[in-house]
């Protein structure tokens, strides 16, 4: 029983076979997955998805690539879909990108501090986007998202960064590159992290899994995620499936 707690199937990479996608999902063992929202339009997708599907949640919001584009109306928008879709569970992706500043980092954090008060007036979590922006995204969640949860998505931070995101209440969430052979140091993370407060996911159609990596991602290879993260704990894969899907289900209020 595994939960990809964050994907990207309304990609156009998945128009011609959406509905198999979801399927060899369930074959492998998915029974739930979580659609991110990265725009409006994405975020229109993953309401209608959620609404189609058994298992598939939506999470809705701006990334920070698109900081720039956000307009007032956008916010209203967000909050109607939360207000009236229950299968809408969060607000995301949102946070800082410093690595391709498609935004201008000062618009990028304006725009990630809305979404965490939007988050906090609508009384749900936020996924969180960090590339290369850890001091600004720890400063902001530390000042703005006072009584706000959710999770650190394709976690890229140093140890000492996942204790301090854990004492903030928040969950840290591993993807494809913890199968990668290079990746020693979030090996080390995904080992530590405690078990209660740790995600799998796959951010399909990107981040594919050894031994797929350089084709397309889908949410049946959050099983591979999974099985990293139970070798490096010394653990079996069902306990690892059992502990994040009980997460995923708690951070989100999912039933």
């Amino acid at each position: 029983m595994l939960f990809d707690s964050h994907a990207h199937i309304d990609d156009s990479r998945f128009d011609s076979d959406q509905a198999e996608t979801i399927e060899r999902a369930r074959e492998n063992g998915v029974t739930g997955i979580i659609n991110i929202g990265a725009d409006m339009a994405s975020s229109a997708r993953s309401v209608a998805l959620a609404k189609a599907y058994q298992g598939i949640y939506a999470a809705v919001g701006i990334h920070p690539h698109d900081a720039k584009s956000v307009a007032e109306a956008d916010y209203d928008q967000l909050a109607e879909w939360v207000n009236k879709e229950a299968k809408v569970v969060a607000i995301g992706e949102i946070g800082l990108d410093y690595y391709y500043d498609l935004s201008p980092r000062d618009v990028q954090q304006t725009v990630f501090i809305r979404h965490i008060d939007l988050a906090r007036q609508l009384g749900k979590p936020i996924i969180i986007h960090d590339r290369d922006a850890h001091g600004d995204v720890m400063s902001i969640v530390k000042k703005e998202a006072k009584g706000v949860i959710g999770v650190f998505h394709c976690y890229s931070g140093s140890l000492e960064m996942a204790k301090e995101v854990i004492k903030l209440g928040f969950y840290v969430s591993f993807a494809g590159p913890v199968t990668f052979a290079k990746s020693a140091k979030l090996k080390e993370i995904a080992a530590a992290v405690p078990l209660e407060r740790l995600l799998v996911e796959t951010d399909s159609p990107y981040l594919t899994p050894h031994p797929y990596r350089g084709r397309r991602n889908e949410p049946a290879h959050v099983r591979l995620v999974a099985e990293e993260v139970a070798r490096l704990r010394g653990l079996s894969l069902e306990a690892v499936a059992e502990a994040t899907t009980n997460n995923v289900k708690q951070l989100f209020s999912i039933s």
